[in-house]
């Protein structure tokens, strides 16, 4: 009886069942964008933004470059398309080799800073924009163009709905630091789950009671599930460690992605920021 159980322990221990795989560690940033190209649902108005080329903003994006690259990231993925791949490996490239001077984007102010101290080869274009239903077609792109317009104008107020439960950006006042460890306050993070199932959540047209949540789907869960395929195709090692740097209110999703999968553990930014 004793031989069978040494037996069945060590088959355990041989087909790898007594020890779990390591995860992969996952640094994700949820920022505001530097560039403020007011592209998203919340605009910032020219005299709420900051020019993070100032100097005094340089100063502090250093300093942030510095504590996040405590890190040692393996391998950084930025808000950026696939297709432009060979467009920012381009401008990485020259980057590295002093013949670009850094945009105002936070992909290149944090992503390639901290990619030039790691010495990585390239930085990783994990964007995506999501898939809508078909049914949704005629209203999302103008195909009756009088549900098109009654859509639209429903969603641009839509800013005034959830932007009370918002905090309120401090960049300007308390600086970049500041501002990104609000944003990525785990509290803060889960509150902004909240903001995606009130406003345009709720909209309905007369054929579609439920066009709400279907567009919800795909403009934003649908997205970031496949910004997460994204990451996984990169096809990272147990070794390697990843940092993600994506605007803010992708972490309410992208964080719940990494905390959940068995393949990646999340750590937290601002025990680095702090």
């Amino acid at each position: 009886m004793k031989l069978n159980l040494t037996l069945v322990l060590t088959l355990f221990i041989s087909t790898g069942f007594a020890q779990p795989q390591k995860k992969t560690e996952v640094l994700t940033l949820g920022s505001f964008h530097f560039a403020f190209r007011n592209l998203d649902l919340l605009k910032t108005s020219i005299e709420d933004q900051i020019d993070v080329l100032d100097a005094k903003y340089q100063k502090e994006i250093e300093d942030i470059v510095a504590r996040i690259a405590k890190f040692r990231p393996t391998i950084i993925a930025i808000e950026r398309d696939p297709g432009k791949q060979a467009k920012y490996d381009s401008l990485y490239n020259q980057y590295l080799s002093g013949k670009y001077n850094l945009g105002r984007d936070e992909a290149e102010q944090i992503g390639f800073r901290i990619a030039k101290i790691m010495k990585l080869k390239t930085l990783y274009c994990v964007n995506d924009w999501g898939r809508d239903y078909e049914v949704l077609d005629s209203v999302l792109w103008g195909k009756d163009s009088l549900e098109n317009k009654k859509f639209m104008d429903y969603f641009n107020k839509c800013a005034d709905t959830v932007k009370q439960y918002f905090p309120k950006p401090i960049f300007k006042t308390k600086g970049i630091r500041a501002e990104l460890m609000q944003k990525n306050d785990r509290n803060n993070i889960k509150s902004d789950m909240g903001t995606y199932l009130i406003g345009i959540f709720k909209y309905e047209t007369k054929a579609n009671d439920f066009f709400g949540p279907d567009f919800v789907t795909g403009w934003w869960f649908n997205r970031n599930l496949r910004i997460f395929r994204n990451i996984q195709k990169i096809n990272a090692k147990s070794t390697d460690r990843i940092l993600v740097i994506f605007g803010a209110g992708h972490m309410t999703l992208l964080n719940s992605f990494f905390d959940a999968s068995p393949e990646y553990k999340l750590l937290n930014v601002n025990t680095y920021l702090k």
